[in-house]
């Protein structure tokens, strides 16, 4: 009985992974097996500045700010430059950028494969890899910006993906 309970649990386990795994372009997947932290969503913005550059004004991307929670809606993590993700707990991650795939959605920011390096005892604690998928919006405002320094916040939505 105990036996069947356990192939039970760890089938559900690895349907969890398949899950998660599944519609991520393959090159964005973290290399050799990970142990999966979990898959969170974010809500926030991308922060663009405007900046002179060659006697025009663009807008460039400055650092993203954004709030992930759990699959039950509660808090798990803040997200800001760096990028950095930090827990309640104090453990936290920075990444850096391996791998960027256009978003399939119009006028969102691109899917990232980020390898991370990690601080701290806690939830985050151990973190090698981290996932941007299902973007939503976000992406640089378009045309030229209307005066240097002038700052747009453009919201977006996405899902991080951690992996030990």
């Amino acid at each position: 009985m105990l036996t069947r309970s356990l192939l039970t649990v760890a089938a559900l386990g690895l349907s969890a992974v398949f899950a998660v795994a599944q519609n991520i372009p393959a090159k964005l997947v973290p290399p050799q097996e990970r142990q999966l932290v979990g898959k969170y969503a974010a809500k926030g913005v991308q922060i663009y500045v405007c900046s002179v550059k060659e006697g025009a004004n663009e807008w460039h991307f400055k650092a993203p700010e954004a709030e992930l929670s759990d699959a039950q809606g509660r808090p798990f993590a803040k997200h800001y430059a760096g990028p950095t993700w930090e827990a309640p707990d104090g453990s936290k991650i920075v990444g850096e950028v391996l791998v960027s795939e256009p978003a399939p959605k119009s006028g969102a920011i691109p899917w990232l494969l980020l390898s991370t390096k990690s601080s701290g005892s806690g939830v985050l604690a151990g973190t090698r890899f981290a996932q941007r998928v299902n973007t939503s919006g976000g992406a640089a405002p378009t045309g030229a910006c209307p005066t240097a320094g002038a700052e747009r916040r453009v919201d977006y939505t996405a899902d991080y993906i951690f992996y030990k």
